[in-house]
């Protein structure tokens, strides 16, 4: 009786002090699922958006916290995904481009798996998580980074070995032209494993399989609902063309009225829709086709969900889903991403975490970058010390944790004379363009969710955009190389 009075008292001392470890039982380390998507936007019926069906992350939705306000550091998949692996923002990294830049700019940084790596797990991923050309890198290593992994699967599925016979539109509409910046579309009769992202899917079930007995950071990386626009025809067909809505384009051009012209200068020379020759019927058909590449992805990430639960592993992993930063789909007639318009800048993010919150939203700014912090928080791992994001442990406890006041910080870069900075709060987005030289723009999420009426001239707002000017100034480390000379 003696012995188990003092084995009593010894774990009631010692208990209080095991706070820090991984979040689950002690000693027992936390697996990580890490997927991604690619150009996803938050019109997910997960967020609200009822008419796109995603019941699967709407189930990992139920099992964790889903973050309405998170936010990419440039979006742009190359600097997007490198930011996030690193946890260091793009002027820190000055990586501002799809080139493949990452370790001949930053030869001893440690990315995110490479971290799981060297601290005892097997780092896996398959599919897209570094920035591919999609379709032209895919079944290729990319602009992957091989220190983060042991190992990495290419997949190659119809929508790249048969791409030509992907409806084209626009200036695309030649076959030779590059189908990575594209309005284009196929929906053929097929399975979800003859595509890559079925393959990517298949993939990672095989590895919960094989590696359920070690811990593991395994990476499903989805190339859609980056265009071309391909899924199997059963997913177009949950969205019937006659029930997609199109903006309308009279309203959308005064939108752009009191923006800065560099906020759109990629995008005016051939408004509406990027591409020259563009009918709001072919937009509508892309939309459509986006859409159903959404609830594509949606399906895979349910096989990922079936895996774990068969695998008995639920308990025992933590589940991110992201994708890399948002996309126009013809608001304000505008298509693609690469803007510092809330529609730009916003991703879907959700975090599952056993032991953590379950089924609630967090309303806070959050950044992609405050992934890797977070990761290394909940496993206990020791992380670098140059990480420029936080740990969102404290509002994976308490989504409403007043103690939070982070903003979240997007950057746009065209070219070193057309640059800016963006700094979203609670409900604020300001955005300064060469530090205001080229423009300012304000918008008042309460009100003006759409980002309509840029307050930036109006006076009753001189000293709030004093105030925010000042927050945003830290951020601005763009390198002088990138700076007019």
């Amino acid at each position: 009786m003696k012995l188990i009075f003092f084995r009593c008292l010894f774990f009631y001392l010692i208990w209080p002090c095991l706070g820090g470890l991984a979040v689950g039982e002690v000693n027992d380390k936390l697996n990580v699922l890490f997927i991604s998507a690619d150009d996803m936007n938050c019109d997910l019926s997960v967020y609200g958006n009822t008419q796109v069906k995603t019941p699967n992350l709407q189930r990992l939705a139920e099992m964790g916290v889903r973050f309405d306000n998170a936010y990419c550091q440039q979006p742009l998949c190359g600097p997007s995904r490198a930011s996030l692996m690193t946890g260091l923002r793009p002027d820190t990294l000055d990586m501002h481009t799809l080139k493949h830049e990452l370790r001949e700019k930053n030869p001893n940084v440690v990315t995110l798996g490479q971290m799981f790596r060297n601290q005892g797990y097997f780092s896996a991923r398959a599919g897209k998580i570094y920035h591919y050309g999609n379709p032209s890198m895919i079944g290729t290593d990319g602009n992957d980074d091989p220190q983060t992994w042991d190992q990495r699967y290419n997949p190659v599925g119809i929508d790249r070995s048969q791409q030509e016979k992907i409806t084209r539109y626009g200036a695309g509409r030649e076959k030779d032209k590059n189908l990575g910046i594209s309005m284009a579309w196929w929906d053929p009769v097929s399975r979800d494993e003859e595509h890559t992202d079925g393959k990517v899917a298949s993939k990672i079930v095989d590895l919960i399989k094989e590696k359920k007995g070690e811990p593991f950071f395994l990476a499903a990386g989805f190339f859609n609902p980056h265009c071309p626009y391909v899924a199997p025809k059963k997913y177009f067909d949950l969205y019937p063309l006659e029930t997609i809505e199109m903006p309308d384009l009279e309203l959308a051009k005064k939108d752009l009225e009191d923006v800065p012209p560099m906020a759109v200068m990629r995008d005016k020379r051939n408004w509406p829709y990027y591409f020259k020759d563009v009918t709001v019927e072919e937009a509508r058909k892309c939309k459509q086709a986006y859409y159903a590449t959404i609830s594509f992805v949606d399906a895979q990430v349910g096989r990922l969900l079936d895996a774990l639960e068969e695998a008995d592993l639920m308990d025992k992993t933590i589940i991110v889903f992201w994708s890399d930063h948002g996309y126009f789909l013809g608001e304000k007639g505008l298509w693609y991403k690469r803007k510092a318009f809330e529609r730009s800048a916003r991703m879907p993010m959700i975090i599952a975490a056993p032991g953590l919150s379950k089924n609630v939203a967090s309303q806070m700014p959050v950044e992609l970058l405050d992934l890797y912090p977070t990761l290394a928080d909940l496993c206990g791992l020791n992380a670098p010390g140059n990480l420029e994001g936080a740990s969102l442990r404290p509002l994976l406890e308490n989504p409403k944790n007043p103690k939070w006041i982070k903003p979240a910080v997007t950057q746009v870069w065209h070219n070193r004379t057309a640059w800016g900075y963006s700094l979203r709060n609670e409900r604020f987005r300001y955005t300064e363009w060469m530090q205001g030289k080229a423009g300012r723009e304000l918008y008042d999420h309460e009100i003006d969710p759409e980002e309509i009426n840029n307050l930036a001239d109006q006076k009753q707002y001189e000293g709030m955009i004093v105030e925010l000017s000042r927050q945003l100034q830290p951020y601005v480390q763009l390198k002088s190389d990138k700076r007019p000379k």
